[in-house]
């Protein structure tokens, strides 16, 4: 019997066929690609479907929406006062225009803002909202008051809301009033015992007065930079201070008056994961805390998976990382994109902010004695003129893709392609993907809903929407 080979044939070429070639199964999907030369910034490339040449794919990304960890809360910047003021002064035109194109879904769709409770360093001078004559103490907090924040603070966050009613607010302060601190001063010093009640009394008014203005405070840090007491304004605060005034003071305070304002302890460097660490193995104060927050002016971002690992059951925030004028946009772009835009969430935190949305062209204002002068805005303002700086387009890699309540889901880590992925609320796919080697990849990812064919240049950072 004469046997019909074609069929067996046809198998056996496809099945050789497929180990060099795989349908991207998707119609379409978007890159949005930023080069370190700036010829791309954002910019919108479509990808179609076609048959993928495996041969030629130098790296391979599995993306697993199955597998999730944290739901993020979102991406910014700190709103300080020295940014508010420049902001706020600008035309109505011009200030309108800018605050669209930073918070409007339209724009980047920056989502989480860090304020300072009072002063911070990026401020023309330091205060308190119960500043005194020398001498005099304020117990009961009867001459508290917002009256600085309403000058040019609280009308720009009204805009702001206007634009994205959802954004979200932390709060974090720089120092007491000096009355309450050991050494009278803004800069350094401690806060005294005996005031440990006032102040977590004085962080409560702060969140009341806030929310009677219209703004509702989601979260407040306990001090930023509690162990960098050289800046102006500022407070050195060692971890069992924190723990005693969170647990014996704060805590309960919160709870007696129905305050649902999350707390989140330390706000400092990395390389200090033990001091949220021994707050947290404390029960008594534990039970308060949401999560811990963190810079990266020292230590490694992996801290923050030392954290979680400690404790699982507390979230994680990146509060602040600055970049300093004038500004290598390559340099600056390369390390915090793979640091913290892809890093930090990679371990577990739930925001990433930069310091600092705004400043003038000599990076002003900012206080005496220690106050940043060389802290570039994400944008700098010039009157109406506005030049966008390496943190605006770190941000807005992430922050325009990846809004409030995605989730962050699994991506394999491969060899010079740092990435992140994650499932947004409408069901899209996001990877953020960088090139840090010095040739051009070509990158498969994989996926239950696509595999994806494309090309990164050398340090090329792209955001990959599916």
């Amino acid at each position: 019997m004469r046997l019909n080979l074609f069929p067996y044939l046809l198998t056996c070429f496809f099945i050789i066929l497929s180990c060099t070639k795989e349908t991207n199964n998707s119609d379409e999907a978007i890159l949005y690609l930023t080069s370190l030369d700036k010829k791309s910034l954002l910019e919108k490339q479509e990808i179609n479907a076609h048959s993928i040449d495996t041969s030629l794919i130098d790296k391979v990304i599995k993306v697993t929406d199955s597998v999730q960890y944290q739901i993020m809360d979102g991406f910014g910047y700190t709103l300080t006062g020295g940014s508010a003021m420049l902001i706020h002064k600008m035309s109505k035109s011009a200030r309108s225009g800018l605050l669209n194109e930073l918070f409007s879904k339209e724009g980047l769709g920056v989502s989480y803002l860090r304020l300072s409770i009072g002063a911070s360093d990026l401020d023309s001078a330091p205060f308190s909202y119960n500043d005194l004559p020398k001498g005099k103490t304020d117990v009961d907090l009867e001459k508290f008051s917002l009256a600085q924040d309403t000058v040019h603070l609280l009308p720009v966050l009204k805009e702001i809301l206007s634009i994205n009613p959802q954004i979200k607010f932390l709060g974090s302060p720089w120092s007491p009033p000096v009355w309450m601190k050991d050494n009278q001063d803004t800069r350094g010093g401690s806060l005294l015992p005996e005031y440990y009640q006032v102040y977590a009394n004085y962080l409560i008014k702060y969140i009341q007065a806030m929310m009677a203005k219209g703004i509702e405070i989601d979260a407040i840090t306990i001090q930023n930079e509690p162990l960098h007491p050289g800046n102006n304004p500022s407070l050195l605060m060692k971890a069992p201070q924190q723990a005693d005034l969170i647990k014996n003071h704060l805590g309960p305070a919160f709870k007696n008056e129905g305050i649902d304002t999350k707390i989140i302890i330390y706000d400092h460097n990395a390389d200090r994961p033990d001091y949220p660490i021994n707050i947290l193995n404390d029960p008594e104060a534990a039970k308060f805390i949401d999560g811990s927050a963190f810079h990266l002016y020292g230590g490694e971002i992996e801290a923050l998976s030392e954290v979680h690992q400690a404790h699982p059951d507390k979230h994680l925030y990146f509060t602040e990382q600055w970049v300093g004028a004038p500004g290598d946009f390559s340099k600056e772009l390369t390390w915090h994109i793979e640091n913290l835009i892809i890093g930090a969430p990679r371990n577990w935190s739930k925001t990433v902010l930069e310091w600092n949305l705004a400043a003038d062209q000599n990076q002003n204002p900012h206080t005496d004695r220690g106050g940043c002068d060389r802290c570039l805005g994400a944008v700098t303002i010039n009157g109406d003129k506005v030049t966008r700086e390496p943190a605006y387009y770190i941000i807005g890699q992430a922050s325009k893709f990846v809004p409030p309540g995605s989730v962050r889901i699994a991506s394999t880590l491969v060899e010079e392609i740092p990435n992140v992925s994650y499932k947004t609320p409408d069901g899209q796919i996001v990877t953020i993907l960088q090139n840090t080697s010095e040739k051009e990849k070509e990158i498969l990812i994989k996926s239950d809903q696509a595999n994806i064919h494309l090309k990164l240049a050398a340090g090329d950072i792209g955001t990959l929407v599916f």
